[in-house]
This record gives structure tokens, C-alpha cells and sequence, in this order.
């Protein structure tokens, strides 16, 4: 196993939660510390209050991944003696890095919503409110007939070929390829000073832009020619949809039965309810967070239901005289992350031969005690 630095780590965590999925002006990534360090233990926090600073310190932790993050304004001044400050202070004196995943890490799938869905045990889900798409494009490359299999393997492994329920598509075409190797050249086929004159099929394949490096890396791995000729074209079809929210189906039952299912598996000891406690929930969406100006979305989409927290009171009503149950369960429901991001990161270090281990905080930091 190999010794992990922060980079590392993040170049993993980014591949899981890019960047670009996050809401416009949304505080993310590194906020507080370098990555140019070496990493052995991380945290994954959803809030870094002092109390989680003090945790990570006793944990010997250099690595904080946090959904909320500590800095959402800009900072006037680091004055230590203020409950920000300290917080800031200790975690520079300790050489802890914090990395925040925000509104990224809400669309990202296998996020925050997923996360949240997965356990209300919604079937069915899809997205609740779209923000982001990837892009298609579609690789079109050259290679000799009997090198025609591999050059498809390799491509399909790496997730081009990939529509749908099916996987490993593409489609060839038969031609005859020519060229001249110059003295030079270490030809696959033919000699140098040589015109030679080939049987070659042109594969195509489709894939989302994001996994564009991984797919021509894994193509040229395999392929046997010294240079390759292949082409790239942006696709006007539409890609992968992703965004806030899921919603989805679930076992028929009460509005009063579901929200004791959700006090349940989402591990709080109270909920808000607005609507008929007899009226009858099949489908649910649920949006991790302050979903207030989401309901009307919930509503289209034809939810009985909406799980979300932060509730306004007169928004609460819009929802009541549109027909739309709520459930608030509050905002520190997004604490499955934690053990879902730790569990999601440890993985991919194993499999990348990193040595480091993810912990996921223990710190209670909902503000709220219901009495």
C-alpha cells in the first residue's frame, strides 16, 4: 500500500463529486490548509464545529471532508478569540486541511439525496429538480481487423459503449487504411519506405464527456499502431440528467405511518407534518437540506409526499393548500453522508493501493433539542 497525499485523495473524491456539479457561487473545495501534505487519516464531518475540531484533533486527523463549509462568507479578519477564529486557529496549528463538498455533493450519484433516498428505501428514484447534464460525445478510431476486439474491450471497460440498461455498444464499419512509415517509424504492420495498404474497421462508441480521458487512455493502451487516428465529435443527444432531489416510490401507507418510518431510518426523534396524517403516501421526494423553494417541483412531479428541512411557515401553507403533504425532518438529516462518504472513500483507496483510513465524526451538531 502506498502512502496517500491530499491530492490524491481529492483527485478521488472529485471523480465521485466533480466541482462543476455545484450550484453557482457555492463556497467549495479547499478552505482551510494544504493538500501538499501526506494523509493518513481522514474525517468526513458534516459541519466542522470546534467540537468536531477537537475530535479530529484527538483522532489524528489530517483531513477534514466536510458537506458544510465553515467558510460560506468571506472572512474580514481571523480574530482567534472569537468562536470562528478558534476554530480556524486550532485547525491550522494541527496542520488540518478542510475540504468542503456542498450543493456538488447533493447532485453527485451516490450523494447526499441518494444517500437519503436509499434510506427512506425509495424504489423508482430519479432526479427531483435537474441542474446539471453531462454532455455525450461520441470516439471514432481506426485500427486493423484482428485488433478490432481488443480496441472494443478495453473501451467498453473503461464505461464508453454505455446506453441505457446496455453496456459495451458500438458499431463498426469495414475500409481500407493506407500509409507510408518513414525510416524512422517502428511500423505494427508493413516496413518502413514502404506504402502499405491495410484492412481496418472504424469503430464508433458514445460516452459522457466526463469520462473522456479515462476512455482514449484505455483506447491507446490497447491499440497497435504507433500513431492513432481517431476522432472526437460533441453529440447533440442529451446526456446523463442530474441535479437536486430524488423522488420515487415506496410501500403504501399513511401519512402518519410514513412519518414514523422516517423518524426511524433518517434517526431523529421528532418530525414537522403538514397535511392529512390518514391521507395515503405512495410516492415521495425528498431534498436533502433547505428545500423551501422546491416544493412546487415535488408537487408537479406528483409526490404525496415531500421530505425536506428548514420549512417556512408560509410556505408550509403554499404546500398545504396545494394538496402537498410535508415532512420535515430538519436539516441534520444530512448526516448519512458521513458514514456514506467514508464507507464510498475507503473503497476507493483500496483500490488504488492508497494507505489511509476514513473515519466518519461522531460529533452530534444538530443545534436543535426537541422537548
Amino acid at each position: 500500500m502506498k502512502k496517500a497525499n491530499g491530492h490524491e485523495i481529492i483527485q478521488l473524491f472529485e471523480q465521485f463529486s466533480p466541482k462543476a456539479y455545484a450550484m453557482e457561487g457555492d463556497p467549495i473545495g479547499l478552505q482551510i490548509g494544504s493538500l501538499n501534505q501526506k494523509v493518513s487519516k481522514v474525517m468526513v464531518a458534516l459541519d466542522v464545529l470546534e467540537e468536531v475540531v477537537d475530535e479530529a484533533i484527538d483522532e489524528g486527523v489530517n483531513l477534514i471532508i466536510a458537506h458544510h463549509p465553515p467558510i460560506f462568507r468571506p472572512l474580514k479578519k481571523l480574530d482567534s478569540d472569537t468562536p470562528a477564529g478558534r476554530i480556524y486557529t486550532k485547525l491550522i496549528k494541527h496542520d488540518i486541511a478542510v475540504y468542503a463538498a456542498h450543493t456538488n455533493l447533493d447532485v453527485a450519484n451516490g450523494g447526499v439525496n441518494d444517500l437519503l433516498a436509499a434510506a427512506l428505501q425509495l424504489k423508482n428514484t430519479e432526479v427531483l429538480v435537474p441542474t446539471y447534464e453531462i454532455p455525450l460525445m461520441k470516439l471514432a478510431v481506426y485500427v486493423p481487423e484482428e485488433n478490432e476486439e481488443a480496441v472494443k474491450q478495453a473501451l467498453g471497460n473503461a464505461g464508453a459503449g454505455a446506453l441505457g440498461d446496455y453496456s459495451y455498444c458500438s458499431f463498426s464499419s469495414a475500409g481500407n487504411g493506407q500509409f507510408l512509415p518513414s525510416k524512422e517509424a517502428n511500423p505494427h504492420i508493413g516496413q518502413s519506405g514502404t506504402l502499405e495498404k491495410v484492412k481496418e474497421n472504424k469503430i464508433e462508441v458514445i460516452f459522457p464527456s466526463n469520462i473522456e480521458k479515462k476512455v482514449i487512455k484505455a483506447m491507446l493502451a490497447v491499440h497497435p499502431y504507433e500513431e492513432v487516428a481517431y476522432d472526437l465529435y460533441p453529440l447533440a443527444n442529451q446526456g446523463e440528467v442530474l441535479g437536486l432531489g430524488r423522488i420515487g416510490d415506496i410501500k403504501e401507507m399513511t401519512l402518519a405511518q410514513f412519518a414514523e418510518h422516517v423518524k426511524s431510518v433518517l434517526d431523529v426523534p421528532s418530525v414537522r407534518v403538514v397535511g392529512d396524517l390518514q391521507s395515503i403516501v405512495k410516492k415521495v421526494a425528498v431534498l436533502g437540506g433547505d428545500g423551501n423553494k422546491y416544493y412546487a417541483k415535488a408537487k408537479m412531479k406528483g409526490a404525496d409526499v415531500y421530505v425536506t428541512g428548514d420549512m417556512y411557515y408560509h410556505v408550509a401553507h403554499d404546500a398545504m393548500q396545494a394538496g402537498l403533504n410535508i415532512i420535515d425532518p430538519g436539516h441534520n438529516v444530512e448526516k448519512v453522508m458521513k458514514s456514506g462518504v467514508a464507507e464510498y472513500m475507503k473503497k476507493k483507496c483500496t483500490e488504488k493501493g492508497l494507505e489511509v483510513e476514513f473515519i466518519a465524526s461522531k460529533v452530534h451538531t444538530d443545534p436543535f433539542t426537541f422537548v
